[in-house]
């Protein structure tokens, strides 16, 4: 399990965060944290995880502005 923090990328996370899924070996679970601003980047990272073929394990509110996700990279992707 390896944790990532976007928080630095703002809302121009989604491409590193899928980057990183698709690198890491099969069944790997990874752990992001990112600012969600209005809330919209909950879904888009949701949405994205799942068309790319992953298991999204859990998505919880970190603190006032931040968002954790917990991911688990696909047999198929």
């Amino acid at each position: 399990m390896k944790r990532y923090d976007l928080r630095h990328l703002k809302d121009d996370f989604y491409g590193r965060m899928l980057e990183l899924v698709e690198s890491s070996a099969t069944d790997e679970v990874s752990i992001f944290i990112f600012e969600i601003g209005d809330f919209s980047g909950v879904q888009k990272s949701s949405d994205l995880i799942k068309e790319a073929g992953h298991t999204l394990m859990n998505s919880l509110k970190f603190n006032e502005v931040d968002w954790t996700i917990v991911v688990k990279k696909g047999v198929h992707a």
